[in-house]
């Protein structure tokens, strides 16, 4: 079930529907404060229902008091998790020429002197000679 939009479904009414799970109760029945057990509970359906591990560290653990609490942790959690678009391949090099473009365009972007630029034969890398 991993995906964004699944992510972007959990909220307050999810973590109540899944806490109403944790004996037996109806939803209006969850109180807005959550025990250490609920909590478990909740990271435990959470973790279930989404595909995923939580890690909350104790801080962030320690700080969930209530729902709200909770839906806030865990729902960053899982965007963290679930809502980072996978890596991408890693670009193709640019030519030197645009190497040389794209560093006066950042120098100048950074107020900084544009580099110097490597004089004719000049070898770009160690231990590759120039064409």
């Amino acid at each position: 079930m991993g995906t964004t939009d699944s992510v972007a479904r959990f909220g307050r009414a999810e973590a109540v529907a899944m806490l109403a799970r944790y004996g037996d109760r109806s939803p209006d029945q969850v109180d807005e404060h959550l025990g250490s057990l609920e909590l478990t509970w909740l990271i435990a359906e959470a973790e279930q229902t989404y595909g995923v591990q939580l890690d909350l560290d104790d801080d962030r653990l320690d700080a969930i008091r209530t729902v709200d609490d909770a839906v806030a942790a865990l729902g960053a959690q899982l965007a963290e998790q679930l809502g980072a678009p996978l890596a991408a391949p890693p670009a193709p090099a640019p030519p030197a020429d645009a190497a040389a473009s794209n560093a006066t365009a950042d120098a100048v972007a950074s107020n900084a002197a544009p580099p110097t630029p490597a004089p004719v034969g000049a070898r770009p890398e160690a231990g590759v000679a120039a064409p």
